[in-house]
C-alpha cells in the first residue's frame, strides 16, 4: 500500500476527484431506488435521520472520528483523497439524490428499483475504481479494514471488509434504515465490478504515468 502519499500529480489528483463525483452519484442512485445503499452510507443515513442532522453534515462529523483513528493507526493511508472523500462525498452525493428527484420523482414499480440498484451498482464500482487506484488517499471508513489487515494479517482483507460492512449494516437495521437489495449487492457484489474496471479502464488510464 506504498504510494498513497508519494508521487501525487495532477492526473492521479483529477482521476480521484472524478472518482469520488461518480461515487457520490452512485451512491444517490441506490438512495433513490429506496432498496438500500452500501452498509456505510446507509448507516450515515439511518444515524443522521435519527439525530435530526443532514446526511452530508453528519458524515463530516463520522469522518472527523475515523480519522482520528486513521491517523493515529494508519497514517500512510492519508493525502488528498482522504480529504476529499470525508468533507465533499456527502454533498455531491446529497445533490444529484436532489437532481434525480426533481427530474424522475421516485420509482414506483419494482422493476424500476431493481434497474436502478444495477446503474447504481456500475456507476459506485467506476468511482471507487477511479478514487482508489488513484492511491492519492483512503477515505477514513475505507482505511479500516486496511488497518486491521496489517494488524491481523492472518486474516484476509475480504473478511475485514466484510466484518466493517456487516457492522455498519447491523447498525443501519437497528438504527431503522433501509438495509435491502443495495445493501446485499453493495456489500458483496461491487469487488468484482470493480476489480472489472481497474483491469479494463482505471490501470490502463495510469499505466502511461507509472511507467515514468
Amino acid at each position: 500500500m506504498r504510494g498513497y502519499i508519494h508521487n501525487v500529480d495532477k492526473k492521479r489528483l483529477l482521476i480521484m476527484i472524478i472518482g469520488n463525483v461518480f461515487l457520490g452519484m452512485g451512491i444517490s442512485i441506490f438512495k433513490l431506488s429506496g432498496m438500500g445503499n452500501d452498509p456505510f452510507s446507509g448507516m450515515v443515513m439511518a444515524l443522521a435521520e435519527c439525530i435530526g442532522m443532514t446526511y452530508a453534515n453528519f458524515l463530516i462529523l463520522l469522518n472527523l472520528v475515523l480519522f482520528v483513528i486513521e491517523y493515529i493507526t494508519g497514517r500512510k493511508f492519508i493525502g488528498a483523497g482522504t480529504f476529499v472523500n470525508a468533507i465533499l462525498l456527502g454533498y455531491i452525493a446529497t445533490f444529484f439524490h436532489s437532481n434525480w428527484l426533481s427530474l424522475f420523482g421516485e420509482p414506483q414499480l419494482l422493476w424500476q428499483r431493481v434497474v436502478i440498484v444495477a446503474i447504481g451498482v456500475v456507476v459506485c464500482s467506476f468511482g471507487v475504481s477511479l478514487y482508489q487506484t488513484s492511491k492519492v488517499g483512503v477515505a477514513p471508513y475505507d482505511s479500516l479494514s486496511l488497518i486491521m489487515r496489517e494488524n491481523f494479517p492472518k486474516i484476509s482483507y475480504f473478511w475485514h471488509r466484510m466484518f466493517t460492512d456487516a457492522l455498519c449494516a447491523l447498525i443501519c437495521f437497528l438504527a431503522g434504515g433501509i438495509v435491502g437489495l443495495g445493501t446485499l449487492v453493495s456489500a458483496l457484489g461491487l469487488g468484482p465490478i470493480i476489480h472489472f474496471f481497474d483491469v479494463n479502464f482505471t490501470e490502463k488510464l495510469l499505466a502511461k504515468r507509472r511507467t515514468n
